[in-house]
């Protein structure tokens, strides 16, 4: 497992190596419990396999406790397979069970408790084919008896996702339904009229996996109940399964590290702020262990330690907040004594995004290098990110110079495959409607019309060539449409449509979402997506008037640049901090949003269109251009950060701002203003047309 192996080789390594080790403890536990007799349960509740005489021939049969199934002979491919825990097993249980009484299943639980990915691996084991379909409001009878009539034909197995969120009404028929196929099947025939059409009947399976209490479910109706063998999977063997995949990674002390690593995320849960966008769940922990596989091959002879806790910081630092991190790191510094874990070094990725920040005509802030790292890092873990953040923190740019920086590596050479060109189509997802996003059918003429994210989704499912292809949603996210992406953001990896069809996606393929929270987002998403939180204070203002001050006109003498970044300096930040402890905006404002809106008033009147100074005149007099860049910029100042407060605030914030700009000057000196004493600073414009202002 540690060579170096090929990707294929390795998916077959890795699943023989899971299915090993539960091997191995099955024959443990046999063994401690001194199983000796055929029908002890002990023995009967394992998935065994025969070859015995069917029917005239030989044929490979599935015992599992009183279910007998025979073997689906599906060829699949190199898949991966679960880590087996009790858990698995208790489910694997009610799924045979409810198969030989021709019932269906249905697990429940909260979200990343491995309902679906045991179903699905359960069929993998019997080598039979189960088709995994994300169901959601737009689904009707129709649809479902379309699917049920191809299950029945085939013999397939279905796995429905997020069953109880079609609607009551649809649920109703869809009882009938199975209560149609189950006859068919207990009676034995061969053929049934189905929705008024004959079709062959063979033995399928129907499974449903549900989130109850989630925003957007329906309690299930009792005739649709009784169809189904409930299970409920509430709370995986973390410990157990990070062992595991620990062991198949590669890892020699697999046992104490995923204890540890339990630790860690329990800890974090209890001591860390609670946020809607934290997630210690299963498929959080899944994501480290990828990553940290990846990292013990990269660099076999770092220590192990070391190479947890790197993929520990590596995948949870992005979604904390300031206040967070340093706990994190007191509690990894706990759980590691002595452990001192180096940067990584990021070598030809952190030059080439120096260069494209400068080429953008951004500031290098360290702060906002990093976030681009980590969205880096998130991209090579996860199939969906979400840049969370506030307005002007810098979400939009920091995905766009990451999408520049892997271009301009792919173009310069770089041997790392990772670097590709990357293409991105942003869409809002809230402007239009469920129909306009994923496709409906016209009620009318029952003909199906794309929308626009499967539109998207399915030319770049097209597209052959190795450009990394990321659909950005930028619009907020809540649980109406983007439940209907569950299938896309986990290993499914499959857009699951209205009218039946899925599509399945590419690992080329990324989904971005960029929202300024995840507040009404349900748990079931944001387990399934990375996230990386743009914290405003790593970027703050100042970068924003350092770059806009690099586009102004020839025509502007740099000793306006100079001034305009000293009283930004000096005043800016005393003025935001006054205006946040004591006024009142009607309309909250971040501080970037006030720091744009008093360059923006500032410009029009110094250099905009209809601007009246004239720098010629000011060339042999310097210091009345000083003079009248200080009252436009006070100008600037009042009208954005005081505007944006209520009006009876306004006569505090003019007081505070005489008195600051008293003390603003050079060395501490006054900056003359010549503001008249009657009324406020609200009450005055500058005169351009007078030298000096």
């Amino acid at each position: 497992i540690r060579s170096d192996l090929t990707s294929l080789q390795r998916k077959c390594v890795v699943a023989l190596v899971t299915t090993d080790v539960h091997a191995r403890d099955i024959v443990e536990d046999l063994k401690n419990k001194g199983v000796n007799r055929v029908d002890d349960f002990n023995w009967m509740q394992q998935l065994r396999y025969y070859w015995e005489a069917v029917g005239g021939g030989e044929d490979c049969l599935i015992r599992h406790s009183d279910a007998v199934i025979n073997y689906g002979y599906e060829y699949m491919g190199a898949t991966s397979r679960l880590v087996i825990t009790p858990l698995t097993d208790r489910c694997w249980l009610t799924l045979t069970g409810s198969y030989g009484l021709k019932l269906g299943a249905a697990p429940a639980g909260p979200a990343g408790t491995g309902k679906t990915e045991s179903s699905k691996d359960l069929a993998k084991a019997m080598a039979i084919q189960c088709v995994v379909f994300n169901c959601s409001d737009q689904i009707d009878y129709k649809m479902m008896g379309k699917l049920f009539r191809g299950l029945a034909q085939s013999g397939s197995w279905t796995c429905l996702d997020e069953f109880n969120r079609i609607d009551i009404e649809v649920l109703s028929v869809i009882a009938q339904q199975l209560l149609v196929l189950r006859e068919g099947r207990l009676a034995g025939k061969n053929s049934i009229n189905f929705m008024g059409v004959g079709i062959k009947l063979v033995d399928h399976h129907v499974i449903i996996t549900m989130n109850p209490g989630y925003a957007g479910r329906t309690e299930l109706p009792d005739n649709l109940q009784v169809c189904f063998r409930p299970v409920s999977m509430m709370v995986p063997n973390y410990a157990l399964i990070a062992e595991i995949m620990l062991f198949a990674e590669g890892f020699g002390d697999a046992k104490t590290l995923s204890r540890k690593m339990c630790k860690l995320y329990i800890l974090c849960s209890e001591q860390l702020s609670q946020q809607p966008h934290y997630d210690y769940g299963l498929r959080a922990v899944k994501s480290v262990l990828v990553m940290a596989g990846g990292l013990k091959r990269a660099n076999p002879d770092i220590s192990e330690d070391l190479v947890l806790i790197r993929a520990l910081r590596d995948s949870n630092l992005p979604k904390f907040l300031a206040d967070d991190i340093p706990l994190f790191f007191a509690i990894i510094k706990d759980l590691f004594p002595g452990v001192v874990v180096p940067d990584n070094d990021y070598g030809e990725f952190q030059v080439a995004m120096e260069d494209e920040i400068t080429k953008a005509g951004l500031q290098n802030v360290p702060g906002f290098h990093k976030k681009v790292i980590q969205m880096f890092d998130i991209f090579n873990i996860r199939f969906g990110a979400t840049l969370v953040g506030p307005t002007g923190a810098g979400k939009s740019t920091c995905y766009r110079i990451l999408s520049r920086i892997m271009t301009s590596l792919h173009k310069a050479g770089s041997k790392n495959e990772q670097y590709q060109e990357v293409a991105f189509e942003i869409l809002n997802p809230k402007c239009i409607t469920m129909g306009e996003l994923y496709g409906e059918v016209n009620m009318v003429t029952q003909e199906w019309r794309d929308g626009l994210a499967s539109t998207i989704m399915r030319r770049a499912v097209n597209d052959e060539t190795p450009v990394r292809k990321w659909t950005v949603f930028d619009g907020p996210i809540d649980a109406l449409w983007i439940e209907n992406m569950n299938t896309v953001l986990d290993d499914n990896m499959t857009l699951c449509l209205a009218n039946g069809e899925r599509i399945k996606l590419k690992v080329e393929m990324k989904m971005l979402f960029e929202v300024m929270d995840l507040a009404v987002a349900s748990p079931a998403t944001v387990s399934r997506i990375g996230v990386v939180f743009m914290t405003p204070s790593d970027l703050g203002w100042m970068p924003y008037v350092t770059s806009w001050t690099q586009t102004f006109p020839e025509s502007v003498p740099d000793a306006v640049k100079t001034k305009l970044i000293a009283l930004y300096e000096n005043c800016f930040q005393k003025g935001l901090t006054f205006q946040r402890k004591k006024c009142k905006e009607p309309v909250g404002c971040v501080d970037i949003q006030l720091a744009t809106s008093s360059a923006m008033i500032f410009q029009s009147i110094l250099f905009g269109p209809e601007s009246k100074v004239q720098f010629e005149t000011y060339t042999e007099k310097p210091d009345l251009l000083e003079r009248l860049v200080e009252k436009l910029w006070y100008f600037a100042f009042v009208w954005s950060i005081g505007g944006s407060c209520q009006a009876q605030d306004h006569e505090q914030f003019d007081d505070f701002a005489k008195e600051m700009m008293e003390t603003s000057g050079d060395e501490g000196s006054s900056i003359p203003l010549d503001v008249p004493g009657m009324g406020t600073s609200f009450d005055y414009f500058v005169d351009c047309t007078v030298e000096g202002g």
